[in-house]
């Protein structure tokens, strides 16, 4: 009799390149949201094309989110994200309430990942570390993320508005002020120099009759359009007002303040009454946000024309590089080169125009409307469009390559109008749609020629082959759009 002995070794499965151990499972999938991923994304895709484009004139730097089943605050968490959609950031922030578990301080998961039906989304450990060891009230408590809703209910939405990206789940076990201030201190030390999305995850009040939970939430509502976290503690402590998340909906403020954040915008309002009708006892959720406003004026006292983004000068002048080295490469007759950007912005996806000048007159301008591709890959492409495809122009030759200049202009997302009022000049582009026919003007040429509305809007048309009065017509749709304008000559 031969005796054969088995023994079985169990290795860890790896995900990414993370250990599946270390992985938080998700434990609200197929019931606070779909958990078939394609159903998630359509419902998402769903939740987010109800949602007006919201043209901020500005830099978004931090989101205040509900955190109920989607069935519930989908359609209002979609305001606040529908913000953020196509943009590109080194990190998200997610800080939530502890719901289940009861602990002291701060808690914050240091390893893996959070896994959706969308797949895996990879924690920034060293980041994560960071801010752990910025304060004695912040570790990691194991329980306090096993079954919280507050952080994953978040994931799904990030993971279809945002390319690829690693956060630092954030679990508050007290919500006190000091709690709040040192929480926001640490975070705020450890994320300098990054560009970092800070979400607050939170519901309003909840199980009161309609017109009470419509009250309570009001005092909430006003604290984070004053940007007051002071006075939302204050009457959270007082009982003036109810939000299960009122410390993450605070410290999602001090960071921002802290980051610049000079303005508040409370995007979207609703509570469970107004979407199953029944109004005796009701839970209130919000969409906000914080941001750094443009501030519209140069040092010369004139208006400055668009928007900022965001972009950093040294990404403006890489840009700018990029849209002349490929113009030079292309006369020289040699291959465009692989250009090393190491920015997670400029990989982000944007529509852009680039215009050529020669003496300060156009001698070139092409652009692509459409977030398809990384804005460093469009600033190529429609730098050499400019250059060498622009139907109205010859193409650009060697001698006159000394006496260009480079003009880049970066969209926002387009929005359309119900009311030509809405257009500003000197904010805003406009694009004109009727039937086959379409045009485009950037914000920069209502300026230059000192256009007002009106006449932005026939020479919009113009541009478009129609009649200068098309705009009125019933059929026609009006976009507008904004846009980060630099130039070589600025």
């Amino acid at each position: 009799m031969v005796l054969v002995l088995l023994f079985v070794v169990s290795w860890p499965e790896r995900g990414n390149g993370i250990e599946m151990n270390d992985v938080r499972k998700s434990v609200i999938a197929g019931s606070w949201y779909p958990g078939n991923p394609e159903i998630l994304t359509s419902d998402i895709d769903g939740f987010l094309k109800n949602v007006p484009t919201e043209l901020l004139n500005g830099k978004v730097l931090a989101l205040i989110s509900p955190h109920a089943g989607y069935v519930y605050s989908g359609q209002v968490a979609a305001y606040s994200y529908r913000l953020v959609e196509g943009e590109t950031f080194d990190d998200v922030m997610v800080i939530g309430p502890s719901h289940r578990a009861f602990f002291h301080g701060v808690s914050i998961y240091n390893k893996g990942g959070y896994e959706t039906p969308l797949g895996i989304v990879p924690v920034n450990v060293k980041l994560a570390n960071d801010i752990i060891a910025q304060s004695p009230i912040i570790s990691f408590v194991s329980a306090a993320h096993r079954q919280e809703h507050s952080v994953e209910i978040q994931l799904p939405f990030l993971q279809v508005v945002l390319d690829k990206f690693s956060f630092v789940p954030v679990v508050m076990g007290e919500q006190d002020g000091q709690t709040c201030e040192e929480l926001a201190d640490a975070i705020f030390e450890s994320i300098a120099g990054k560009k970092v999305l800070i979400v607050g995850s939170s519901d309003l009040s909840h199980f009161h009759a309609y017109d009470k939970a419509v009250k309570l939430d009001s005092v909430v509502l006003d604290h984070i359009k004053k940007m007051d976290p002071e006075g939302l503690l204050r009457d959270l402590e007082r009982g003036v007002c109810e939000a299960c998340g009122g410390g993450p909906i605070a410290v999602a403020m001090l960071i921002a303040k802290k980051l610049g954040a000079d303005r508040a915008k409370l995007l979207k309002y609703a509570n469970s009454g107004d979407v199953t009708g029944d109004k005796n006892g009701v839970v209130g959720y919000a969409s906000a946000v914080f941001y750094k406003g443009d501030s519209a004026v140069s040092v010369k006292g004139k208006r400055h024309v668009g928007v900022d983004t965001g972009l950093t000068e040294e990404e403006k002048n890489k840009l700018l590089e990029i849209a002349r080295n490929v113009i030079e490469y292309k006369l020289a007759g040699k291959g465009i080169p692989e250009f090393q950007v190491e920015s997670a912005t400029l990989k982000g996806k944007k529509g852009t125009f680039v215009t050529l000048k020669k003496h300060g007159q156009l001698r070139g301008c092409i652009g692509f409307i459409d977030a398809k591709k990384p804005l460093y890959r469009t600033v190529e492409e429609m730098a050499l469009a400019a250059a060498f495809n622009d139907p109205r122009f010859s193409p650009l030759n060697q001698e006159e390559l000394k006496d260009i200049s480079i003009e880049i202009s970066v969209l926002t997302p387009f929005r359309e109008v119900e009311d030509i009022s809405e257009i500003e000049v000197g904010v805003h582009g406009i694009y004109i749609v009727k039937d086959f026919y379409s045009g485009l003007l950037l914000p920069q040429v209502a300026t230059q020629y000192n256009w007002d509305r009106l006449t932005f809007l026939k020479e919009t048309c113009h541009k478009a082959g129609l009649s200068s009065d098309a705009w009125s017509d019933k059929d026609t749709r009006i976009y507008i759009f904004s846009a980060d304008i630099f130039g070589e000559s600025n």
